[in-house]
């Protein structure tokens, strides 16, 4: 029979996907809501980096229903009705896009949320250093980042994750 302490041990060593899976999306669910109250002071739109599925963007609407979304994707969802439409939905390369249209904005972003991460490491790390690049310009004074990503060489304006959130899971960035 196993000591409980080498239970402990064989318990925390593996986490099945599926419980990594709650785990980010608790994470992401809890810093979106802190990060609504970090900017209700901060004037601004919000950008919405990575469509997906539409979910972190319909909770955004839900937690920011007076503020503009600006959903920044790749190609158009496959699925009609996921994201906004018209001038609110911004196709191509987040690269380009993102920085042209803040620029063309009447008003920075008070919140960017970049949920844009995937299996590719390498390919993480080039779209995680094009962000770190162009987001401390981008947002409104005292606004917010928040990725999936950690920013290279954003450690000055880093802020700890909300209550119940490992470090290291989500990163939240505050604009001076």
């Amino acid at each position: 029979m196993r000591s409980r302490r080498a239970a402990r041990r064989h318990r925390r060593a593996r986490v099945s996907r599926l419980d990594s899976l709650i785990r980010r999306l608790q994470a992401q669910r809890a810093c979106l809501v802190h990060a609504a109250r970090l900017i209700g002071g901060v004037p601004g739109p919000i950008f919405e980096i990575g469509l997906g599925n539409g979910r972190t963007y319909d909770h955004l609407r839900a937690l920011c229903p007076a503020r503009e979304i600006f959903v920044f994707e790749r190609r158009a969802p496959d699925e009609p009705g996921l994201g906004p439409g018209g001038r609110h939905l911004v196709l191509g390369d987040i690269r380009e896009t993102v920085p042209a249209a803040a620029s063309a904005a009447a008003a920075r972003p008070a919140l960017v949320h970049s949920d844009i991460g995937s299996g590719d490491s390498a390919g993480n790390a080039r779209l995680a250093a094009a962000l770190a690049g162009f987001l401390p310009g981008l947002l409104a004074p005292g606004g917010i980042a928040l990725s999936d990503l950690a920013l290279p060489g954003a450690g000055d304006w880093a802020l700890p994750p909300p209550a119940g959130v490992a470090a290291g899971r989500y990163f939240l960035y505050r604009r001076p």
